[in-house]
């Protein structure tokens, strides 16, 4: 093994050792699913009983609300004040307009905030309420106008593809979720490198270790050590995610499913599930049957394995072209404070590349998309979005330009990176500036 391979084992092994990154690599995956299921949770959890109290004039709505065992509906035709409401025992007042049927507004008082279950069940119920009540004004039959009721998919073609069903956006928000992967990798694991730097830089290790092998030979074991690091734990990562989000995602749907039961009451449950059996279950089936065939027809239409292996390209060359400025960095520097000069031009193309990214969801043939998949400091985050929907595969020369780019600004940089780590690596208690980093570039050594 080389000197650059003993490095990058040093580094590798010394941080997947560390408590904290078995700490991390376990609690990443559950931070992420436990906080979208506790936002969940919590969106769906009441304070207590509500009790609201439905100031209606016209009485379109009066005794017309089906209760349940958290919501209680009372029922008043005067119009009742703010301060009236607020010496009352209900939790909240909703105010019936006369033209409600117009204008289809209602005004919900509340004095403490009801969550968004009780919203949507109040607006759902109230919606059912109004919507009859217009059937019945108009003299439209109910029957008839649940037959002839339509809730319209529009389904997209493209012409070029042999009138194939296209799932472009679908394929869109995929790039987009490879992309953001790739722009939180480069500034976790670029980061950790040009403080990993600064902290050899600060305890003299350095000078040991440069007694030993090249500075450029130092800088990239230290690199690709840490890229081995990041790329293990966020193999991990995905792994454990997908686990915890399969099962928490079965878990929430038999929770939903027995509330929605539990909230229709017992002679409407015993009616539902009597209806599973009947032909709602096949038409529940008939949906599920649907989205499984267009999950599978996106599968189909999208060659996995070249985006897998695209995907790693430009997760690993977007992170090794970031790394090395990032190093240079560290090495320029004696404290993180002084870090701050020079970490906006690294960060802006980054920060630039993902609103570009959100373009190229909607529009990725457009002039801003093309140049940022080409240019290779924002090409890793954009061109992924193009990948993903097919488009970088009708422009070959367009991707292969954009990959020998890639490899010929990491090459460039880190040849770059390399001449100011030498220099600044061993340099104490000056403060840097841009200009004396361009003399370090040209020192001979």
């Amino acid at each position: 093994m080389g000197k650059i391979g003993l490095i990058i084992w040093r580094e590798f092994i010394t941080r997947v050792r560390k408590p904290s990154f078995l700490v991390m690599t376990v609690l990443g995956p559950l931070l992420i699913v436990g906080g979208i299921a506790l936002v969940v949770f919590l969106g769906m959890q009441e304070s207590g009983v509500q009790n609201i109290v439905v100031v209606d004039k016209a009485g379109l709505l009066t005794n017309k609300l089906k209760e349940t065992d958290d919501i209680n509906f009372y029922y008043e035709q005067a119009d009742m004040s703010d301060s009236i409401f607020k010496a009352s025992p209900y939790t909240a007042m909703v105010e019936v307009n006369p033209l409600v049927l117009e204008n289809n507004t209602i005004q919900l008082f509340y004095k403490a905030l009801p969550s968004l279950s009780t919203q949507n069940y109040l607006s759902t119920e109230i919606e059912k309420v109004i919507e009859k009540e217009k059937l019945r004004v108009n003299q439209v039959d109910p029957e008839v106008y649940q037959r002839i009721k339509t809730s319209l998919k529009l389904q997209l073609f493209d012409i070029d593809k042999a009138g194939k069903r296209s799932y472009d956006q679908a394929k869109a928000g995929i790039g987009f979720a490879f992309g953001y992967l790739i722009f939180i990798f480069i500034f976790l694991y670029g980061v950790q490198v040009m403080r990993g730097v600064m902290e050899e830089k600060q305890n003299r290790v350095v000078e040991v270790l440069i007694s030993s092998v090249k500075p450029f030979q130092l800088m990239m074991g230290k690199i690709i050590g840490i890229a081995l690091v990041g790329l293990t734990q966020f193999l991990l990562w995905i792994l454990l995610t997908s686990v915890l989000s399969t099962v928490g995602m079965g878990f929430a749907k038999d929770k939903i499913s027995a509330s929605a039961l539990e909230q229709a009451g017992p002679q409407v449950s015993t009616q539902l599930q009597n209806q599973l059996g009947q032909g709602v279950q096949g038409a529940g089936e008939g949906e599920a049957n649907e989205q499984l065939g267009m999950v599978l027809d996106i599968w189909n239409d999208m060659p996995i394995a070249a985006i897998l292996g695209l995907f790693l390209f430009y997760f690993l060359g977007g992170y090794l072209l970031y790394s090395s400025m990032f190093a240079a960095v560290g090495a320029a520097v004696d404290s993180e404070t002084d870090t701050q000069q020079f970490m906006l031009p690294i960060t802006l193309p980054m920060m630039l590349s993902i609103f570009i990214a959100q373009t190229a969801v909607y529009n990725p043939d457009g002039p801003a998309v093309f140049w940022c998949s080409i240019i290779p400091f924002t090409s890793p985050v954009v061109m992924m979005i193009r990948i993903a929907m097919g488009n970088a595969f009708e422009h070959p020369w367009e991707l292969a330009l954009s990959m020998g780019l890639l490899i010929a600004t990491f090459i460039f940089t880190t040849w770059l990176a390399g001449r100011i780590y030498r220099t600044g690596i061993l340099m104490y208690g000056k403060k840097v500036t841009w200009k004396e980093m361009g003399k370090w570039l040209f020192y001979r050594g």
